[in-house]
């Protein structure tokens, strides 16, 4: 017997501003950058009781939560290794950490491009996380979400909080940011897949090469007035990342110029590794426009107006101390669903 589908919304995370602050001995970098979401973003639905499979008249026991997919970007993941995706990891691992069976059956919609600075993957994760702690009753801060999240990947956690925070350490700390104000955006991806690690080997090569530092943190002192008065905030910060992902993604160049001519653009900017850029605007109007010019003359681009999500009133304290839990860092074992090569239907 199934239950009533739980439905999470997996937005868009967007790195307003992204400060290097350093490396660790073990070659993660530390991060400094405030964080917001989009209120565009993929979507999983989750039901309950629906991983048991019947097949030719045979009652099978679940081997495990299935996954099902389906969007526009859907067809990129369906050739990946099912042990591999970060919505599957992330149910296994709750599920091992809370000592519960998994018997869901999860679609995702994928509507946002993959590899492509917006924390896709980490949000499919981190809104799984939130659809089985729905299911099994568990708080929205549990340090055992959060736990399971950075043994996932540091995007994970802020993905879990789905809010606007600062984002520090390597995505262990979260502190509270300002309240932001009515944001809108347009997002800009020129259907390129960047990859994050040759984005940090490129950094790495050019320090390496000029001897440059790293950057300091660069938290506001103060609320940002309106849209425009972030801008103005943002344009005194930067994204360290941009310079590397040039050398990677060469069009990175053409889509900040393009966000750059529009009218209204308030900041043209890289979210975190890239290759999806985004531009803010001060009215839907605005954004819409600017969305349906570059559209109309990058008809291979992905394009997409949005707005910043505002926090919730209700929203729960962010976490401290984020401890990852070790099993969710190891894959779980390979155990295709009979028929389907691992995807189920989508």
């Amino acid at each position: 017997m199934t239950g009533i589908p739980i439905v999470e919304a997996a937005p868009a995370k967007l790195n307003l501003y992204l400060h290097v602050t350093g490396r660790l001995a073990d070659g993660y970098h530390e991060l400094d950058s405030l964080v917001a979401f989009a209120e565009f973003g993929d979507v999983i639905t989750l039901t309950a009781g629906a991983a048991r499979v019947a097949l030719r008249g045979a009652d099978l026991p679940p081997a495990g939560p299935r996954l099902a997919i389906a969007g526009p970007f859907g067809p990129v993941l369906m050739g990946e290794n099912p042990a591999d995706n970060l919505v599957i990891r992330a149910a296994h691992a709750l599920a091992a950490r809370l000592r519960r069976q998994a018997d869901v059956m999860i679609a995702l919609t994928k509507a946002l491009p993959v590899a492509s600075g917006i924390g896709g993957g980490s949000a499919d994760a981190a809104a799984c996380l939130r659809a089985l702690a729905r299911l099994w009753g568990v708080a929205a801060d549990d340090p055992a979400l959060f736990a399971v999240a950075a043994g996932l990947g540091a995007d994970v956690p802020v993905c879990v909080a789905g809010r606007s925070c600062y984002f520090g350490g390597i995505g262990d700390v979260l502190d509270e940011a300002p309240e932001l104000p009515e944001t809108h955006v347009v997002l800009v991806n020129p259907n390129v897949p960047v990859p994050t690690p040759a984005v940090f080997k490129a950094m790495a090569a050019a320090r390496a090469a000029n001897g440059a530092g790293f950057s300091a943190p660069a938290r506001f002192t103060r609320k940002p007035a309106d849209a425009r008065d972030l801008a103005a905030l943002l344009l005194e910060r930067t994204n360290d990342l941009t310079a590397p992902a040039l050398t990677v993604a060469p069009v990175i160049a053409d889509v900040l110029a393009a966000l750059e001519r529009s009218a209204g653009c308030l900041l043209p900017r890289l979210s975190g590794s890239g290759a999806t850029c985004f531009g803010l605007y001060a009215t839907a109007q605005q954004a819409e426009a600017a969305a349906k010019a570059i559209a109309a003359a990058e008809q291979g681009w992905w394009v997409k107006p949005t707005r910043l999500r505002p926090t919730p009133p209700d929203a729960p304290a962010l976490p401290r101390d984020i401890v990852a839990d070790p099993v969710a860092a190891v894959p779980p074992p390979t155990a295709p669903f009979p028929d389907t090569g691992g995807w189920g239907v989508g």
